[in-house]
């Protein structure tokens, strides 16, 4: 299990919070209510079971039609994030109003939590603009100073991208459909990269087109990346909830969605002058090491003669290493030559012994092939007698039947059976006439 520190422990718990929870309205009594030195506003929102603690920055706060106190019932407009340093819960207030508006505010927030439960406010449904689009698309009202402003803003900072508009009423009955179509048209179409939703300020009820549900649900299912600035920067209606993008203004959409010229011209001025820069120094470092390297150079003679001093040490050094290896063998050469002459035989003693032993052994082996030879000399004498030729000269004859099988006894044969006769010389066939 990996151990991490408080401060990464409250920045995780930050993005969780953050990513988890979308901008929202909240409503209770202030309490606990301070302002800082700094025109920071700090106090609790509680109602009555809970309370959570709220900061309102100074430029939020001049904006604000009341002066907010303790007790008063209010609604705001809050990010809820975490405070990493004392890891505490709160909320990022952006605007606050007085509660009980009415019927208009009872709608919207009614319509507000069903679209939020569908999701469509998700902050992973955002998507990011693109940085340099080729063409920006307009869904306003031709008649509508936001338009001029948007295209005034548009001209300035990037003049050479062309602008499509999609006409449509921003106020009155039926407007929010119509501003549904043509985002559906502008989706369909897929000729910008980038579209705007746009109107001037005014009361929530000149706004109230732009709280339409089938606008909200256009722009949620626009292709086109969507960017919102309706009226001023404390004005929210729900088409500014699932934008992808909400501009305090419409002046601020057009700028949100342009790269500035004069800026990206400025900034790659710096990157030249930063290249030139680098060049420069780079061309002066390596002035610097050819300056370096020029003075480590030394000529060949004086390389060749360090060489030659330095093969000369090296050669003494194997001459002196030599000498004392050759004086270590021999030295240790006479140690063994004398423990071998210590253990050498009596070779003299041990040749004449050696040919003693070989004439015994001559004689012993003529003595031994003589027996041997006399001894098959009776051993052959013996055989020629018993050898059956012999017998055969002396005028006997080995009776053999058919079958190859000496006869021995008359009773071997029949009368009429062919025998063999064996002779000394040479071979007779026979046949019995009788047995006896």
């Amino acid at each position: 299990m990996v151990v991490i520190k408080v401060s990464e422990l409250n920045r995780r718990a930050r993005e969780i919070v953050e990513g988890g929870l979308p901008l929202l309205w909240v409503s209770g009594e202030i309490s606990n209510f301070t302002r800082a030195v700094s025109g920071h506003c700090y106090f609790s929102l509680k109602d009555e079971r809970a309370q959570v603690r709220c900061v309102l920055f100074r430029h939020r706060a001049a904006r604000l039609e009341f002066a907010p106190d303790n007790g008063v019932q209010v609604e705001v407009c809050a990010l809820p994030t975490i405070y990493e340093a004392r890891g505490e819960f709160q909320l990022g207030v952006e605007t606050m109003r007085r509660a009980g508006l009415g019927a208009l505010y009872e709608t919207f927030e009614r319509l507000r939590r069903k679209l939020a439960a569908e999701g469509l406010f998700d902050a992973e449904r955002k998507r990011e603009l693109p940085a340099f689009p080729s063409s920006v698309g307009i869904v306003t009202s031709p008649a509508a100073a936001a338009f001029r402003d948007v295209l005034t803003t548009l001209r300035r900072r990037m003049p050479s991208i062309p602008v499509v508009l999609y006409p449509a009423p921003v106020q009155g009955k039926g407007a929010g459909e119509k501003l549904a179509q043509q985002v559906r048209a502008a989706s369909f179409r897929s000729e910008v990269d980038v579209l705007i939703v746009c109107r001037g300020g005014g009361s929530i009820e000149d706004l109230w087109e732009f709280n339409s549900e089938a606008l909200v649900r256009a722009v949620a299912q626009c292709s086109i990346p969507v960017v919102c600035g309706i009226g001023h920067d404390t004005d929210y209606t729900l088409t500014d909830f699932v934008a992808d993008l909400r501009a305090p203004t419409p002046t601020a959409a057009a700028a949100m969605v342009t790269p500035d010229r004069k800026e990206l011209l400025g900034r790659l001025s710096n990157i030249v002058d930063a290249l030139a820069l680098t060049a420069r120094r780079l061309i002066e470092d390596q002035m610097q090491r050819v300056d370096y390297l020029g003075k480590r150079l030394v000529h060949p003679g004086q390389r060749v003669e360090a060489r030659l001093n330095q093969l000369s040490q090296i050669c003494s050094r194997l001459l002196n290493a030599q000498r004392n290896q050759q004086r270590s063998l021999m030295l240790r050469l006479r140690a063994l030559h004398s423990g071998l002459r210590s253990q050498r035989p009596d070779l003299p003693r041990r040749h004449g012994r050696c040919e003693d032993l070989a004439l015994r052994l001559r004689n012993g082996g003529r003595s031994l092939l003589d027996s041997k030879r006399r001894t098959l000399e009776t051993l052959t004498a013996h055989l020629e007698h018993l050898n059956p030729e012999a017998v055969l000269s002396r005028g006997y004859s080995i009776v053999t039947r058919q079958d190859g099988l000496i006869v021995r006894d008359s009773s071997e044969l029949d009368i009429g059976a062919t025998v063999e006769l064996k002779l000394a010389r040479g071979r007779a066939g026979a046949r019995i006439e009788n047995k006896g």
